[in-house]
């Protein structure tokens, strides 16, 4: 577990990602050298890592699934051979009404199908089942507004792929590399960021963060779907949640500091008007959680 003041400022990178060391130091009351040292503390044990996350319509992958798996056999060995496809961003072996679970996102519903069908044929893979996500409500790492018509050029995209390997990169070393002032860099990033071609946030280690428990579940609804929807994403502990076709109405995944605290979550959630928990699972171990693309050369549009 982490101290009062390193889990404010994980907190605080998990909001903005390129925040100041002076920023972070005027919140947390220390010197901007302290807050130095410890975020430098935090990054290099991997307590967070500060990742840029690319909006998926830039990236040409808005097909989502979520993958339950049942295997015979090792559970651990199908997810690790899941998890190395570049296409799953999350793995996760579960106790429930299956061994594991997947998240897959690829750029359309052939691509998805493929990746669904290789996820089959992993040994050990007895049955997926898939609920196709439509709309993202909450994502705690991603953006999930509706992006408009932003145009990318070359250095755009170079920024971008810098930014998903570090996303405290210095404004000098990005400088460096698409040879720009720093003004003119600092500027290109925050446009960026500011009309939600990516965001750049911390991924904290849960357990640093005494969210010891993740668990998911999947819900039937009664009434309007989105009015539902958004009152489940507003429950404290739902820090994801998607809407779409399967055998739920909805997927979410929830977390909590002690198993108590995630029932108690559940029966929040059990208690929104119209929403049924039809199925929930535990998460045993996080085997992959990774929101990186490899992103082409140039962008889309050709630059």
């Amino acid at each position: 577990m982490l101290d009062a003041v390193d889990a404010v400022l994980v907190r605080e990178l998990q909001r903005d990602g390129r925040a100041t060391f002076q920023a972070l130091a005027d919140r947390v009351g220390l010197s901007r050298t302290a807050v130095r040292a410890r975020v430098q503390n935090l990054l290099e044990t991997r307590v967070v890592r500060v990742v840029g996350i690319v909006h998926a319509a830039v990236v040409g992958a808005e097909a989502v699934g979520h993958v339950s798996v049942t295997v015979d056999g090792s559970a651990r060995k199908a997810a690790e051979a899941v998890a190395q496809r570049p296409a799953v961003s999350f793995t996760a072996l579960t106790a429930g009404h299956c061994d594991l679970v997947a998240q897959i996102r690829t750029r359309d519903d052939t691509a998805l199908a493929a990746e669904v069908d290789h996820i089959r044929s992993v040994p050990g893979v007895r049955a997926a089942e898939v609920f196709r996500s439509v709309a993202t409500v909450r994502d705690g790492h991603a953006v999930v507004r509706d992006l408009g018509d932003v145009a990318l050029d070359d250095i755009d995209w170079r920024l971008l792929q810098e930014l998903q390997r570090d996303g405290r990169a210095p404004y000098t070393r990005l400088a460096g590399i698409i040879g720009l002032s720093q003004a003119a860099t600092r500027a290109r990033v925050v446009r960026l960021m500011r009309t939600g071609v990516i965001q750049v946030t911390g991924l904290a280690d849960p357990l640093a963060l005494g969210a010891a428990e993740l668990g998911g579940f999947g819900l039937v609804v009664s009434g309007g779907l989105r009015r539902v929807a958004e009152a489940v994403a507003r429950q404290e502990g739902v820090r994801y949640l998607a809407t779409g076709f399967g055998r739920y109405d909805i997927v979410g995944q929830a977390e909590a500091a002690s198993r108590a605290e995630l029932v108690g979550v559940l029966d929040a959630i059990r208690a929104v008007p119209g929403a049924t928990v039809r199925g929930s699972w535990h998460h045993l171990d996080v085997v992959k959680e990774s929101y990186a693309v490899e992103l082409p050369d140039k962008p889309p549009n050709g630059g």
